[in-house]
């Protein structure tokens, strides 16, 4: 079952922010975000979704008129009919060197052919990290049903 999903972007003229010349602009990078997210996410559940929710979004760096933008897609936690995806941004350095600039989590719901929830793959983390990373995302949505 496809669960990592990634992209790559350079960024180009259009995609800067007007006021700060040269710097990648913070609404470009959060479309690139749900993009990457939807397709892993349609990968996982073989079926259209649609975004619930961007739940977590830190912009930690900026990024600049040439950069090599890779994004890393992943599904930490699946519920009934829903399931979160974590999106890692990174600017890539011409020796291959990554530094992270963005995370995101963002909810998903997948649907069936009448654009009706349907239910979703289980996804059972292996790894001490995949668990971690389930653990907190189930607190996650602990706190989204909360606020409800």
């Amino acid at each position: 079952m496809d669960r990592v999903t990634t992209s790559v972007q350079i960024v180009h003229a259009q995609h800067c922010n007007g006021a700060a010349k040269g710097r990648l602009f913070g609404g470009q990078l959060m479309a690139w975000i749900d993009v990457i997210a939807g397709v892993a996410a349609r990968r996982f559940t073989k079926s259209a979704v649609t975004t619930a929710c961007v739940d977590n979004l830190n912009f930690l760096k900026p990024a600049y008129l040439g950069d090599t933008i890779v994004q890393e897609a992943m599904v930490t936690w699946t519920g009934r009919t829903s399931l979160e995806v974590r999106v890692d941004t990174f600017v890539e350095k011409l020796s291959g060197e990554k530094d992270l600039i963005n995370r995101a989590y963002l909810v998903f719901v997948a649907l069936d052919d009448s654009d009706q929830p349907m239910a979703v793959p289980h996804y059972e983390p292996e790894t001490d990290a995949e668990k971690a990373e389930y653990a907190m995302a189930v607190e996650r949505r602990r706190i989204r049903l909360a606020r409800r």
